[in-house]
């Protein structure tokens, strides 16, 4: 070997490095921050930044573009302001906001971007979606044909949710409302429904209640917790409620049912006007930007009943909305009582006559849900809200001391032991053909005259009796078979064995 040929590959090597192509310039935009408010951000120098995208600020905070200006950017800050500095650098990362999805997170408390809130270390989830999709279109829908029990008797009888539903809890504040969502969530134990609980804005001590409850409940293992709490960027209770949307949506495209409680969009509301006005948006009725209905339509608009061809799944969403002094036709209740398919209103005057659950079903309404509530249930409850109203009436016209005549007296005592009879504690959801049972029974008069003690007795002594043997009552409500007159007497004579027994028992 001759000793020029090494010189002689070198010098063909530097050749070709010459003659190939030069490499694409890279370009990075640095932007820099101009002013810094409370859970906002002003940026500038960032000309090519997108919609929605996520940009990395050299403090390590993340924000969200969210009005795009010719020479500055609005950002919404997913972590706290007081760590971003004036003047720092802040890097586009092309991405938008996205979540963890999967069976993962499935036992898990997250923030609304997925980092955990527990102590079981990260989320190991391969798979993340971006918190804004599109809704399903009218052809990848079918309609809603399957109850979604709720454990309620008020509700499941008078104000049926269907899967695939989107029903408002509304009500002042103190009401139950949270109280609902949760033993809703507590009834899906054995029904296989996957339960997404979204605090947003909730005190850290309200969401720990909640999360104690769905553990002593053994439902945890399958429901995700998301929560964005009072003390968080407003930017993170912004985000909380699409990420848990989309939390749902990756379940229901393998064939799931999801259940959403979104706790609370009033909250959710003002962290997004809290947002608009700092970025100098312009107010509009409630000083509410004008795109606040659009904000709830399109995340709302995301649940639903699927078609097979796209999963077959489902979503349900019980979005829940505070009103102030029972004005319910405040800006954004009536925006919501548009978007949903209708309501169970928590009123404070039943609250003050201890009735809990406190649902109002003069004002409750549920405009899917009766095409899913099964026979047996529409035949014993049919008349409910009827007597109910009436024995309002009744009531309020007994007041004045007015002599009654003894078929008034009955439908007041009719009345009573009815509205007593959807009384039940919280964090206990009772089952269907316990239910079916109570109603029967109360709507038959076995409950009339009875005291509040001697009730209570009676209708723990029909559980107890039911949940031992129904009679196969639960496999026909659940295959939506018609309540039969053997039924209805097979029940009221149990339910009557049941009340003597407690009664000799009370005796005793």
């Amino acid at each position: 070997m001759s000793p020029e040929t090494p010189m002689a590959d070198t010098e063909a090597l530097l050749k070709a490095l010459l003659d190939s192509p030069a490499p694409p310039p890279k370009l990075s935009e640095i932007g820099r921050v101009a002013e810094v408010g409370d859970g906002i951000a002003i940026v500038t120098g960032l000309a090519r930044a997108l919609s929605d995208e996520l940009l990395e600020f050299a403090s390590g905070v993340r924000g969200i573009v969210f009005d795009l200006e010719p020479e500055r950017l609005g950002v919404v800050l997913l972590g706290p302001s007081e760590e971003v500095a004036l003047g720092e650098t802040v890097h586009r990362t092309g991405e938008v906001v996205s979540v963890p999805v999967g069976p993962a997170l499935l036992g898990r408390v997250v923030d609304p971007l997925g980092r955990p809130r527990d102590d079981r270390g990260p989320v190991e989830a391969a798979v993340r979606q971006p918190i804004e999709a599109e809704a399903p279109l009218i052809l990848d829908r079918s309609a809603v044909s399957r109850p979604l029990a709720t454990g309620v008797k008020a509700v499941d009888a008078a104000v049926p949710v269907g899967l695939g539903q989107r029903q408002l809890i509304i009500g002042d504040r103190q009401t139950g409302k949270t109280s609902v969502a949760v033993d809703t969530i507590l009834n899906q134990r054995d029904t296989g429904v996957i339960c997404i609980y979204c605090a947003i804005g909730q005190r850290g001590d309200a969401v720990a209640k909640v999360i104690a409850a769905l553990r002593a409940g053994q439902v945890m293992d399958s429901t995700v917790v998301i929560a964005a709490g009072d003390e968080d960027a407003p930017g993170l209770a912004y985000i909380a409620p699409y990420g848990a949307m989309s939390v749902a949506e990756a379940f229901a495209a393998q064939g799931r049912d999801v259940l959403v409680v979104m706790d609370d969009l009033t909250h959710h509301a003002h962290a997004y006007r809290e947002l608009s006005l700092l970025l100098r948006r312009p107010p509009g009725r409630e000083a509410f930007p004008g795109d606040i209905f659009y904000v709830h339509a399109r995340l709302l608009e995301r649940a639903g009943q699927f078609a097979e061809r796209v999963g077959g799944g489902s979503i349900t969403a019980l979005p829940i909305v505070q009103t102030q002094a029972e004005n319910l036709s405040a800006y954004i209740p009536t925006n919501l009582i548009s978007i949903t398919d209708g309501q169970i209103y928590l009123s404070p005057r039943l609250v003050r006559k201890n009735q809990f659950p406190a649902v109002d079903l003069g004002v409750s309404v549920s405009r899917v849900g009766g095409k899913a509530q099964s026979r047996a249930f529409r035949e014993v409850a049919g008349n409910l809200r009827v007597t109910l109203s009436q024995f309002e009436e009744l009531e309020d016209f007994a007041r004045f001391g007015t002599r009654l005549d003894d078929q008034t007296r009955a439908r007041l005592k009719r009345g009573a032991a009815v509205r007593a009879a959807l009384r039940q504690p919280e964090r206990d959801p009772v089952a269907a053909p316990v239910q079916l049972a109570v109603l029967v029974v109360a709507m038959d008069g076995l409950f009339d005259g009875m005291d509040e003690a001697t009730m209570t007795g009676a209708m723990a002594a029909i559980r107890a009796a039911m949940e031992e043997d129904d009679a196969g009552l639960g496999v026909r409500i659940a295959e939506n078979e018609k309540l039969t007159e053997e039924d209805r007497a097979r029940v009221l004579a149990r339910a009557r064995a049941a009340v003597e027994g407690a009664d000799r028992g009370a005796v005793t």
